[in-house]
């Protein structure tokens, strides 16, 4: 049986512009064909177990040639797979998209195509040009600055010149002498005020915003690279006060998130949402220790417990499993208090119906275990390599206890990109959440990294205690919650 072809526009880079069918579309798909300028985060909603294949198209450099991408496309779809063509900005918009379909046409397959958020109109909106205005521009010209491979660029200036309106090249950061010549030379007045920018919509995004006259020198100087968009037009002279982008706090700081990926998501947006740009690296993973006979053993002598204790949202989602697996739900907890450490925990316990009897005032281990208050015994379900200090606080109040592993945290191996990323500096601050996540990283980047650049941001104490043994310079926040971790950024980033 044959599959389908979606074609779908990943946006210019912020995976916030990505669009609800666009990412419904991933979650669905077999197959990923995708391009450079899919930025990483927008690939982060790949799910896991999807066959990825970079094509990695780039200016002046296509290592697998349109044709080849069309036969892929195709030979994808005949397997009976469904497969995403995913493409930066909009597939339609100088993005060959209609030439990848050609050849499904007429080989019969079914295709669909979700238009994506062009950089034509972001990168500008986010370096604050507006491309239309009524005192300024009542029309936009949209025009390619990338000839055909051995020709000559093809822009009829005079026709633009007479248009008037704003401008927008884009993929023509190479020609950007030969554009503004061209301009100049059809009759547009070089005071005319232009703008470049480059990595519109991203955190590491740049404007140039100079004059027609001045843009290639300026842009020179600036070091601008592609990706790029070129912007003429009396709507660049707003770019100053109506750019907010670089009002964000965070702004051209890359944060890493250590934290299992499919926890990640909540702290990641809110970073984002500051400007930051975030490399999510899960040091660490979860896996649930199934069969759990000690567990299994426990439930099923739950009337001798007074106590049911998590110390992480992990652990609470293997109980939950559980819970299906006999067919349970609340009324079979009746007369069991819930204990959990920290806000994220509770979080986890309300998904599965169920209400937080206690929480410590601090979120770690050793308070938790100093004011639980408990008269009987107590069971614990969380990790094979918990913190002692909970169960050693439980001891010394004699408080009865079974501790239960549950699942097992597994550190990642090297990783020679991460490593190097360190040691050019191009990392502002790390998060941890965890004590793991920091023994996660420290593997990942290897024993000759020079860490002494680099700000660990710790949501707790215990986290920060061996940050610091490690030699890193840490930093805790208030609370141990991803809210608190997300503000600790805030200060600490914009003092790098």
């Amino acid at each position: 049986m044959c599959g389908k072809v979606v074609l779908v526009g990943a946006g210019p880079g912020d995976p916030g512009l990505l669009t609800w069918k666009g990412k419904k579309a991933l979650e669905q798909a077999d197959v990923v064909v995708y391009d450079r300028l899919v930025s990483p985060a927008v690939l982060d909603l790949i799910p896991p177990g999807v066959r990825r294949i970079n094509v990695g198209k780039k200016a002046a450099c296509h290592p697998v040639p349109q044709e080849r991408i069309n036969e892929i496309l195709l030979e994808q779809a005949r397997a009976g797979h469904r497969v995403v063509r995913l493409k930066g900005g909009d597939p339609f918009v100088f993005g060959r998209g209609g030439e990848e379909l050609e050849l499904l046409a007429r080989s019969g397959v079914d295709f669909e195509e979700i238009p994506g958020v062009t950089s034509a109109i972001a990168a500008p909106a986010y370096a604050g040009i507006p491309v239309t205005h009524r005192d300024y521009a009542s029309s936009l010209h949209i025009i390619t600055g990338h000839a055909r491979a051995g020709k000559e660029l093809e822009i009829d200036f005079p026709a633009l010149v007479r248009a008037g309106g704003t401008l927008v090249f884009v993929m023509g950061v190479s020609a950007l002498p030969r554009i503004t010549a061209g301009l100049m030379e059809a009759g547009m007045d070089g005071a005319t005020p232009a703008a470049l920018v480059e990595n519109g919509t991203l955190p590491v995004q740049r404007r140039c915003v100079a004059t027609l006259a001045t843009l290639t020198q300026r842009s020179a100087e600036m070091e601008i690279r592609s990706p790029a968009v070129i912007v003429v037009g009396e709507v660049c002279t707003l770019s100053d006060a109506f750019c907010w982008v670089e009002k964000q706090p965070l702004h051209g700081r890359r944060i890493l998130v250590t934290r299992p990926r499919d926890r990640a998501g909540a702290l990641s947006e809110k970073l984002r949402d500051l400007g930051a740009e975030v490399w999510e690296y899960p040091c660490i993973e979860t896996v649930p220790l199934v069969p759990c006979p000690d567990m299994e053993t426990a439930l099923g002598n739950l009337k001798a417990y007074e106590w049911l204790v998590f110390t992480s949202p992990a652990g609470v989602e293997v109980f939950g499993n559980q819970m299906r697996t006999l067919g349970w739900d609340g009324r079979n907890l009746a007369g069991i208090r819930l204990a959990a450490l920290g806000p994220g925990t509770a979080r986890a316990l309300s998904i599965l119906g169920l209400r937080t009897d206690f929480m410590p005032a601090v979120y770690d281990a050793v308070h938790l275990g100093q004011e639980l208050p408990a008269r009987g015994r107590v069971l614990i379900l969380r990790a094979a390599q918990g913190s002692p200090a909970l169960t050693e606080t439980l001891a010394r109040r004699t408080i009865a206890y079974d501790d239960i592993a549950v699942y097992r945290t597994v550190l990642t191996g090297p990783d020679t990109v991460l490593a190097q990323a360190l040691e050019e500096g191009a990392v502002s601050a790390v998060t941890f959440t965890s004590a793991s996540t920091v023994r996660g990283f420290l593997r990942a980047v290897g024993t000759r990294a020079d860490l002494s650049r680099i700000t660990a941001l710790c949501i707790g104490q215990q986290t920060a205690a061996e940050a610091r043994s490690h030699g890193l310079r840490a930093e805790v926040a208030r609370e141990a919650t991803p809210e608190a971790l997300v503000e600790l950024a805030r200060v600490c980033c914009q003092n790098i």
